[in-house]
């Protein structure tokens, strides 16, 4: 019996052990689950012993690393493209130089010949004043000279020999005035003498007008037009400008201010030609006219000249009619 009892008491030992064995395990997930949010305590009690470090090292001079670059800012757009996962389009702009040389030299075909055409405006109408300016200047010297010569001359005769063979519009008047006393000769009625000659005359003032008015026409129209070609070349530099930030897609300054300096640049070119253009037309148009006063003057000295002499011819032929009768008697 006591064998009995031992091999019973043997068996429930080793039964017990096995039942304890198995139930190991998941009495071991148990004590594991929850002992993970007990870790965030341990785990930070070193960053709270190590935080009142943070001032001493405050206190030290930073050491430049390549993690304090600057950072460039982000635009709505740049952040779009990467939120989308697309690559961003660099919108830096190296500085150019806007001079007016190097402007002309990036800008548009179009705008280029705008502005050529413009500078080639411009030198013309500089080549007409001086032009103009030597020959009323000379014109206007002459006739001067020529109105003194003959004041005190009694006849045609008389002051064409005073003139001489000096050429000046006051010349042709004489010259005209006794081509038509000579294709004149025999006829009695001096009106008809002196309004052909008037005719005459006429005609050479209106030769004259025109002659002494080349170029001006030229500078008229390079004052009216010069703007308004300048501005089309503006308009055109412009529409290049815009079509470049569509195609840049971005409104940065830098990449729009190069192409719209190079299109006002045609503009103030129109301008430079345009504005001497206005102001040479205006002070020739006042010389000239003075001239035409002094021109005028030489066809009433002419024309005065004629009378006289008509007057002595009429004088002159009843004196040798009296004469006649008389001897006649």
């Amino acid at each position: 019996m006591n064998m009995s009892l031992s091999r019973a008491t043997t068996f429930a030992v080793i039964s017990a052990l096995a039942m304890l064995w198995l139930a190991a395990p998941s009495w071991a997930q148990q004590n594991v689950a929850p002992a993970a949010p007990s870790a965030s305590p341990v785990q930070q009690a070193p960053a709270v012993s190590q935080a009142p470090a943070a001032p001493v090292q405050a206190t030290q001079p930073a050491q430049p690393t390549a993690a304090a670059a600057p950072v460039a800012p982000t635009t709505s757009s740049d952040a779009t493209a990467a939120r989308e996962g697309t690559p961003l389009k660099a919108t830096s702009v190296a500085p150019r130089e806007l001079s007016p040389w190097s402007m002309y030299k990036d800008a548009d075909v179009v705008v280029k010949a705008v502005m050529i055409g413009l500078a080639f405006a411009s030198l013309v109408t500089w080549t007409v004043f001086i032009a103009k300016m030597f020959e009323l200047t000379v014109v206007q010297r002459k006739l001067r000279r020529a109105l003194a010569k003959i004041a005190d001359a009694r006849s045609l005769a008389e002051a064409q020999f005073a003139l001489g063979a000096k050429g000046s519009v006051l010349s042709s008047f004489l010259a005209a005035a006794m081509r038509e006393a000579r294709l004149s000769a025999g006829i009695s009625s001096d009106a008809g003498i002196k309004e052909r000659a008037a005719s005459s005359f006429s005609e050479i003032v209106r030769a004259e007008a025109r002659r002494i008015r080349l170029g001006m026409g030229l500078l008229a129209t390079i004052g009216a037009t010069s703007p308004f070609v300048g501005l089309f070349g503006t308009v055109w530099g412009i529409m290049n400008s815009f079509i470049g930030i569509s195609k840049s897609q971005t409104t940065n300054l830098a990449v729009v201010a190069p192409g719209i300096a190079e299109a006002l640049l045609a503009t103030a070119i129109g301008l430079v030609a345009a504005i001497p253009a206005v102001i040479i037309y205006n002070h020739f148009s006042r010389v000239t006219k003075g001239y035409m006063e002094l021109v005028s003057r030489a066809s009433g000295a002419a024309g005065r000249l004629l009378s006289r002499d008509l007057d002595r011819t009429h004088i002159s032929s009843h004196g040798s009619s009296h004469s006649r009768a008389a001897a006649a008697e």
